[in-house]
């Protein structure tokens, strides 16, 4: 059950529904998430461009699944994951690495192995990384400004990954076939 309200464009604050019908044009539905955040429409406005900027960033499809993925997985949240699963195969991102993120297995590929052991270790401490750790994400290929599009992935996921644990958002049928739980 959703404990905040999911708006749709009727219901919306004057502020969101602008925002909404992009949503909507974009996404051929309102999703969930976007219904709760409208509630606050800066809320909402700040996740869409946050969401914007990420996907302009310096990674490619598979190193924005890591980020996404890797963040919505350790926090837990039961509707980021299937939906970024959903967005992965839309992206045509291959399968085993959207499973091994899932699964909180180690990827084949060293390089976005080790972009994830990254992300985990930003995330799991707060920005807190040894330079030990910030060296071996350097020495992956990465630089300061993939540090620093993490963070930018990270600040947008904190957004999505709260409000849903707050919100119990439903997950959206779209997305339903790719439920998940953390182990």
């Amino acid at each position: 059950m959703t404990t905040l309200k999911v708006h749709n464009i009727e219901t919306a604050p004057e502020g969101s529904k602008a925002l909404l019908e992009d949503s909507l044009k974009t996404n051929g539905m309102i999703p969930g998430l976007h219904g709760v955040l409208a509630g606050a429409p800066k809320t909402l406005e700040a996740y869409q461009t946050l969401h914007k900027l990420f996907t302009e960033s310096s990674f490619n499809k598979e190193e924005l699944t890591v980020v996404w993925q890797t963040i919505n997985v350790e926090h837990a949240c039961h509707y980021c994951v299937p939906a970024h699963t959903a967005i992965a195969k839309m992206m045509k991102v291959d399968d085993a690495i959207t499973e091994a993120l899932r699964n909180e297995t180690p990827l084949e590929d060293a390089k976005l192995e080790a972009l994830r052991t990254f992300t985990l270790q930003v995330t799991r401490n707060r920005g807190h990384v040894t330079p030990e750790e910030l060296q071996a994400f350097y020495d992956a290929g990465y630089g300061e400004q993939q540090v620093l599009e993490i963070i930018l992935g990270l600040s947008q996921k904190v957004i999505s990954n709260y409000t849903n644990h707050i919100a119990n958002t439903a997950v959206d049928a779209p997305f339903q076939e790719f439920a998940w739980e953390k182990k």
